[in-house]
């Protein structure tokens, strides 16, 4: 099974390392790609990354491994990236996977939703713009404490963490892309929720969608970066969700 794992903000194909190696023993082949301007490519960034940057860097891995049959996986904001693969490359894909992910509903895919009458960003995203390194770059740190992503018991997977996140580039968040082929609709597609998340659980804006017909969806008592803490029930979950 080809299976193509996507990083959110902040992190990068690193945080995939564990559940991949737990996917390689049983046989599947599995591409953990950094978005481009996060994680080892993070030298790559600029103020023009944005959505669509990501979304060509995913359909860039199944396109250039001539992949077919593809299990497209998102973590976190990646719901959106994977959506807008999905929406261009739908005949290359067999499910996708959102791990504790937006999943956007709606024709105008974003993780900033504008004003409906002016078009203008919300003012949360204006406030947060005064901090962007650069005018362009998100640092996590500026708004989120580790307790966002792991509980203090994960004592090692926190310093992988702390040593290894990067800034990400805003566009990714804010650009807008229009659906032209239904996005995740025509697709089997399926939900993990990481219901073990002690600080700031994940709200309805993440996982809605996701509990309405259509959905395969899957609760697993695990922190949002539940793939570090737990990689082999994620592996497996994976698995169990693709084979039912």
């Amino acid at each position: 099974m080809n299976i193509v794992l996507v990083h959110g903000t902040w992190h990068g194909g690193w945080m995939w390392r564990d559940v991949k190696k737990n996917l390689q023993r049983q046989g599947h082949n599995v591409y953990t790609p950094s978005c481009t301007g996060c994680g080892d490519r993070i030298h790559l960034t600029g103020p023009e990354v944005g959505l669509m940057t990501h979304s060509q860097d995913i359909i860039n891995v199944i396109e250039f491994n001539q992949l077919e049959d593809v299990v497209l996986v998102g973590h976190s904001f990646a719901g959106v990236t994977i959506t807008v693969v999905a929406d261009l490359l739908a005949e290359r894909l067999r499910e996708l996977i959102f791990i504790d992910a937006l999943a956007p509903a709606g024709e105008i895919i974003t993780c900033v939703p504008r004003d409906e009458k002016t078009g203008k960003l919300p003012d949360w995203w204006r406030v947060r713009e005064e901090k962007f390194i650069d005018g362009y770059q998100m640092n996590m740190w500026d708004e989120y404490p580790m307790d966002m992503l792991l509980p203090e018991t994960a004592v090692k997977e926190r310093a992988r963490v702390k040593r290894l996140i990067t800034t990400h580039p805003a566009k990714q968040w804010s650009d807008q892309y229009t659906l032209q082929n239904g996005g995740w609709a025509p697709l089997k597609r399926s939900y993990i929720h990481c219901s073990g998340q002690l600080y700031k659980k994940s709200s309805v804006f993440m996982w809605g969608e996701a509990k309405k017909p259509g959905w395969n969806y899957l609760d697993l008592p695990i922190p949002r970066d539940g793939v570090l803490t737990h990689p082999e029930l994620v592996a497996g979950s994976i698995i169990n969700l693709v084979e039912n």
